[in-house]
C-alpha cells in the first residue's frame, strides 16, 4: 500500500477524529505539549512507585519531597588547614598564642581555652569555645608543630566565623533537601547518602511499545530489495527511549495492513503503560495507523512544526497512544519535542535538555507560520552550524548534530550571527 507520512504535508492541514473531515488550524506545539501532557498525567503518582538503593536510583525521578532527617553539616567544622583560635584573642596587630593539641578530622574536640591555638584539620569539629581558623599558611611559623612538643604561633587578626562551616549552614533538619520530581544524578544522590539515606522512592520507569510501520521497511541486515528502506526508526527511538529511561517492547516492522496492526496493538496493549507507532499517521488514502486505530478514541492532527507537523494523540483500548510521522528525523523531533519534556515534567527523568542561547553561524529560512527545528552543531566559540538541511530524511545530518536549533512562529528568516535557542543532544 501507499503510504505518504509527512513527505508531503504542508502548513494548515486539519486535526479531527480518524479522517480530518472539515478544516482546523494547526495546533501550536505548545498546545500539542500540553495535550501529552494530559494524556500521561495517570502515569504517575501512588502505585507507580518503587524504594531503591541510591546507586540503583541514579537517573530516575525522585516520587515525593525529602526533608532533612540532620544538620548539614552535622557539628560546626573547619574550612581550612590552619589553626582554631578565639577571635578575641588576637588584637588587629596579631598575637602569639600558645599551640595545644591538634584536632584530626573525625575527633571531639576538647574545648579551647583561652590564649590557645589548636592546629586543626580541614573537615575537623570546631573546639567548645572557638569562633574562627586562621589557615596554615598565615602562621608563622607557617608549619604545625610536632605533637607533644611546647610551642607557640604567632597569628594575625581574624574576624568571628572566618573559615568555619556552620552546623546545618548546607541544610537544616526538617528543611527540604529535594523537591519530588527532580532528577537524581550524581550530586543528588550524594546529598543523600550525605543525610544518612540509603534508599529513595522513585517514579517506575515506563514500559513502552514500539511499533514501526511500512511494506516499504526492512529490518537492517536483510537483503534490501528495490523500492525497500532499512528501518532507522525502530533503532533511532529505542535508543532515544532507553536513554530517556524508559523499558521498550519493540515490535517487529508492522506491515500496511491496517488488520494485522490492530491485532498487533491489541496483543501488546495489557503489557504496557504506552503504545508509540511511527508512520501511517499522515492525510493519504492508505495510512495504516490511522485505519487501525479507526474505532479508537485517537485523533490525528498537524502541529505547526517542521519536521513532525502530523501527530496521532489519545487512547488504544484505554492505554495512552502518541502516534509520530514516519521520517526518521520527523519522529526523533517528535520526542523530543513532546515525549521527553512531558516526561521529565511529569516523572522527574529524564533530566530536560540544557537550553542555551547560541549565534548562529549561517543563514536560514523557515516557514513563518511553523516552529522549526533544525540540526547544528555547538562549536566552541558558542555558534552554532547547521547540519544539513530542513529535510526529515537526512539522518546522516542528524548523526553529525549535537544541537536542535528552534526557530519559532512567526520567523521566516535569520541571518548568520543572529541568537537563537538551543537544545544540547
Amino acid at each position: 500500500m501507499h503510504r505518504t507520512d509527512n513527505r508531503h504535508v504542508t502548513g494548515g492541514s486539519h486535526g479531527n477524529r480518524s479522517g480530518d473531515k472539515g478544516g482546523h488550524p494547526a495546533r501550536t506545539v505548545a498546545a500539542h505539549r500540553e495535550a501529552v501532557r494530559e494524556l500521561l498525567a495517570g502515569l504517575c503518582g501512588p502505585g507507580r512507585t518503587e524504594q531503591l538503593p541510591l546507586l540503583e536510583a541514579l537517573g530516575r525521578g525522585l516520587a515525593a519531597d525529602i526533608t532533612a532527617p540532620v544538620d548539614l553539616p552535622p557539628f560546626a567544622n573547619s574550612q581550612m588547614d590552619g589553626f582554631a583560635v578565639r577571635s578575641t584573642d588576637i588584637p588587629d596587630v596579631g598575637r602569639e598564642l600558645r599551640v595545644v593539641d591538634p584536632i584530626p578530622a573525625g575527633a571531639v574536640a576538647a574545648p579551647l581555652e583561652p590564649g590557645t591555638a589548636a592546629p586543626i584539620m580541614t573537615g575537623a569539629m570546631i573546639p567548645p569555645g572557638a569562633d574562627a581558623v586562621v589557615p596554615i599558611e598565615r602562621a608563622v611559623p607557617d608549619y604545625f608543630p610536632r605533637p607533644g612538643t611546647p610551642a607557640s604561633v604567632r597569628l594575625p587578626a581574624t574576624e568571628s566565623g572566618t573559615y568555619v562551616r556552620d552546623a546545618g549552614s548546607d541544610v537544616r533538619t526538617g528543611e527540604l533537601a529535594l523537591a519530588g520530581g527532580t532528577f537524581l544524578g550524581p550530586g543528588q544522590l550524594g546529598l543523600l547518602a550525605a543525610l544518612g539515606i540509603t534508599q529513595v522512592t522513585v517514579n517506575r520507569n515506563l514500559r513502552v511499545l514500539l511499533a514501526t510501520t511500512g511494506d516499504e521497511v526492512v529490518e537492517p541486515g536483510r537483503p534490501l530489495e528495490p523500492g525497500k528502506i532499512y528501518d532507522a526508526n525502530g533503532t533511532l527511538l529505542e535508543a532515544a527511549m532507553r536513554q530517556a529511561g524508559l523499558d521498550v517492547l519493540r515490535t517487529a516492522i508492522s506491515t500496511d495492513n491496517p488488520e494485522e496492526l490492530t491485532a498487533l496493538l491489541r496483543q501488546h496493549a495489557p503489557r504496557v503503560d504506552l503504545i508509540v507507532t511511527t508512520g501511517g499517521v499522515s492525510k493519504g488514502a492508505y495510512e495504516v495507523v490511522r485505519q487501525a486505530t479507526a474505532e479508537q478514541d485517537v485523533e490525528f492532527l498537524h502541529v505547526a512544526m517542521q519536521p513532525g507537523g502530523p501527530q496521532g494523540i489519545g487512547r488504544f483500548d484505554g492505554v495512552p497512544f502518541v502516534g509520530f510521522p514516519g521520517n526518521p528525523v520527523s519522529c526523533l523531533v517528535s520526542f523530543e519535542m513532546f515525549l521527553r519534556p512531558v516526561l521529565s515534567a511529569l516523572l522527574g527523568a529524564p533530566a530536560p535538555r540544557p537550553a542555551i542561547r547560541a549565534r548562529l553561524a549561517d543563514p536560514l529560512e523557515s516557514p513563518a507560520g511553523k516552529h522549526q527545528l533544525r540540526r547544528g552543531t555547538l562549536q566552541p566559540d558558542g555558534t552554532v552550524r547547521l547540519e544539513g538541511g530542513a529535510g526529515s530524511h537526512l539522518v546522516h545530518a542528524l548523526a553529525g548534530s549535537n544541537a536542535l536549533i528552534h526557530v519559532p512562529v512567526g520567523t521566516s528568516a535569520l541571518a548568520a550571527g543572529a541568537e537563537v535557542e538551543v537544545w544540547t543532544l
